[in-house]
């Protein structure tokens, strides 16, 4: 049914005031009116649903359609639960963990298509992921939350399954950890045709980490390379899960499903019961929404809230009053409550995004201050024991982004700010460039995660950026003794000048690398041009080896990863972790334009390869930056010492075109005349740099010696 413009009109002002905001009735046909906004977090997080009426409504009242709401929301809540209605008993929270491009959103849409959560003509492939990003790009970047009915074949009894669909590149591991702390089990997805990868390796130790039961999936058994009897086999002599409740499964040919739902059924464990406690919810994920602020994804740990009650953010220590609680079906549809082992959203007219931080705990202020009252005045502890949150996320990889346009500077602060609330994996701090000008250092997890947050910024808030060339946090240490002084360089401009009581220290890491063992002596070669060191080589079956390096964190950030596909022909993969600082040679290489230093493509290279990578880095933006009316010097220098140069050559305009025939001494003053207008042009003149020199440098990598 189709409203007029003006009821459309009057439903988004209503959502505006939140005067509607349970107007969505979950047992009547309705349809949604999407509304374009030009803000970030509504484009590319759609988990808000507009309310509409119901087919049939010819009044647009809000009292009569609240009343109604309200009457069959409590009443079919729990009604599609069974007679008992609610019990912790039969809920399930599990995650979905694979190597990238495994399946695993393939296999979320079939389980919201076989439980019918989704109807078949809203059915989209990779539902969950509602960013434009995503989709492109064709993996998944943000964790994603949704609620499944699902009635057992064994008891014929209905239990919820809460599904958390995660990332599966090693950038946005984060995300995995994040989702794992709200579970009790994890499906494992392996491709039946290529075998276990590094990433799976890595989430299966992220969910023993968390205590998790751990459910085996072979997916794609219907392609013609897929060997289930030969994966189950590495999946036990690798990891060492017990395989007897594998499944095998294909997600796009909907093989297996009804077996996965069996499986989650009856081995992931219910939450724990309701200790009878106060209140508390872990936020492990949040969204900023123009309209109604911060939007807060929690999991319910003991007690329960309900619209109305006023809340308690222990981190931020924060008091807001709730305004509305629902769960992901996968759109947010709101409920009456949420309770013990529930995972759901909640709204509080959050404003300020430094309030819901990820990872913090929730409590209710009544039985906060009620518990307060019971302790010393004068002791620090909290009145209720916060939870565990999560680990603090160490950035790899430090960038400058700095607005195109200085009148973008608090439009780009803000949006940092709100991208932080969802992603807790950035870091950032105010910098100040002389030929840039005021931005911010950004911290990320990997180039990737780098690339996708910088493309978002662009994209979500209509910013214009420049990002500067990515480099690594080092340590310097000057002097001896009671006067030595540790130095954090985490910009090539903030490195001081070579001195005889100075030490460089840089960021090593574990990688660790899956291949056909056929690849084994293109590895092993690409890992010595990285200045790698060979840990171990291990065979894990006959064809499939793992080789562990221990690497210098800069040469892991160029394109190592590219390079190991290319010499591996894409079968190899790859997973890394920091390990510690070790001592190096290194010496920053400075890059002048017109005999004027460009700090931000200044790099931190190793002493063995400054001068391959200054003749590179020369000749590279010899070809990006265009051409001036005058001649353009590049330098590449260490100190004072030039060790690479190039010249851009200047425009030539022909003034003697119009000079046929005469005497010489004409053209001789019109060339006379040109020379001196250059050289006045060559000492006042600037030369713009453009986004692609910036970015030259990430191409640099220590593979020179290829």
């Amino acid at each position: 049914m189709r409203f007029p413009l003006s009821i459309i009109g009057v439903a988004a002002a209503a959502v505006a005031s939140r005067q509607f905001v349970h107007a969505f009735t979950p047992s009547t046909t309705t349809t949604t009116h999407s509304i374009r906004r030009r803000s970030a977090s509504i484009s590319s997080n759609s988990r808000t649903s507009i309310p509409t009426l119901p087919i049939g409504t010819t009044e647009f009242s809000s009292s009569r359609l609240h009343s109604t709401y309200s009457a069959e929301l409590v009443s079919n809540q729990d009604a599609a639960l069974g007679p008992n209605g609610f019990s912790s008993s039969r809920i399930r929270n599990f995650s979905i963990i694979a190597h990238i491009d495994h399946g695993k959103s393939t296999l979320a849409d079939r389980l919201l298509e076989s439980t019918a959560t989704v109807a078949s003509r809203d059915m989209t492939n990779q539902l969950l992921d509602n960013m434009d990003l995503e989709r492109e790009r064709g993996i998944t970047i943000k964790l994603q939350a949704a609620r499944v009915l699902y009635r057992s074949r064994e008891d014929n009894e209905m239990y919820v399954l809460n599904l958390i669909d995660t990332p599966g590149h090693v950038d946005f591991s984060y995300e995995v950890s994040r989702s794992l702390a709200a579970c009790e089990g994890a499906l494992l997805v392996v491709d039946a045709s290529q075998g276990i990868e590094a990433q799976t390796l890595a989430n299966v130790y992220l969910a023993l980490e968390n205590s998790l039961e751990i459910i085996p999936i072979l997916n794609k058994i219907d392609l013609p390379a897929a060997d289930p009897d030969r994966v189950t086999e590495e999946i036990k002599d690798t990891i060492g899960l017990d395989c007897s409740n594998i499944v095998r499964a294909s997600a796009k040919s909907g093989i297996g499903i009804d077996d996965i739902l069996e499986s989650i059924v009856k081995y992931v464990p219910p939450p724990k019961p309701d200790t009878g406690g106060p209140f508390r919810a872990l936020i492990f994920d949040s969204l900023y929404d123009p309209y109604r602020g911060v939007i807060v994804f929690m999991r319910v740990m003991d007690g329960a809230v309900k619209r109305g009650d006023p809340i308690r953010f222990l981190n931020s220590r924060a008091e807001h009053d709730v305004v509305e609680v629902g769960i992901m079906n996968p759109n947010q549809v709101p409920v009456d409550c949420l309770r013990a082992g529930e995972v759901g959203y909640l709204c509080a007219s959050i404003r300020d995004v430094l309030d819901a931080r990820v990872g913090d705990t929730i409590v209710l202020s009544s039985e906060y201050k009620a518990a307060a009252k019971l302790l010393d005045p004068d002791s620090k502890e909290e009145p209720i024991t916060p939870l565990p949150g999560y680990q603090v996320a160490v950035p790899m990889v430090f960038c400058g982004i700095f607005p195109v346009d200085a009148d973008q500077y608090e439009n780009l602060r803000d949006a940092l700010g709100k991208m932080r609330l969802n992603d807790a994996a950035i870091t950032y701090e105010p910098e100040t460039s002389g030929a840039m000008g005021f931005g911010f250092r950004c911290g990320f997890l990997g180039l990737l995660h780098m690339d996708v947050v910088r493309e978002r910024l662009e994209r979500e808030y209509d910013l214009d950026l420049i990002v500067t060339a990515p480099t690594v946090v080092y340590k310097v240490e000057k002097g001896e003794g009671e006067k030595k002084t540790v130095e954090i360089v985490d910009t090539p401009s903030k490195m001081p000048e070579i001195m005889r009581d100075m030490k460089v220290f840089e960021p090593y890491v574990k990688v660790e690398i899956l291949t056909p063992s056929e690849y084994n002596g293109q590895v092993i070669e690409l890992g010595q041009e990285r200045r790698g060191i060979l840990i171990d080589i291990k065979y894990l079956t006959p064809t499939r080896s793992t080789i562990v390096y221990e690497i210098p964190l800069a040469e892991v950030i160029t394109d190592f990863f590219d390079q190991l596909k290319s010499r591996t022909k894409g079968y190899a993969s790859m997973e890394y972790q920091l390990i510690e600082y070790r001592p190096g040679n290194l010496v920053r290489l400075d890059v002048k334009i017109n005999y004027e230093d460009a700090p931000p493509l200044a790099t931190i290279v190793h002493v063995d390869a400054a001068q391959t990578v200054g003749r590179r880095l020369v000749e590279s933006l010899k070809e990006l930056i265009p051409r001036q009316m005058f001649k353009v010097p590049i330098q590449a220098c260490i100190g004072v010492k030039v060790i690479a140069s190039a010249v851009i050559s200047p425009m030539m305009k022909d003034v003697l075109a119009k000079c046929y025939g005469g005497d010489i001494s004409r053209k001789k003053k019109l060339l006379k005349k040109q020379a001196k207008g250059k050289k006045r042009m060559k000492l006042m003149g600037k030369v713009n740099v453009p986004q692609e020199a910036f970015m030259a440098v990430i191409k640099l990598d220590k593979s020179a010696g290829n």
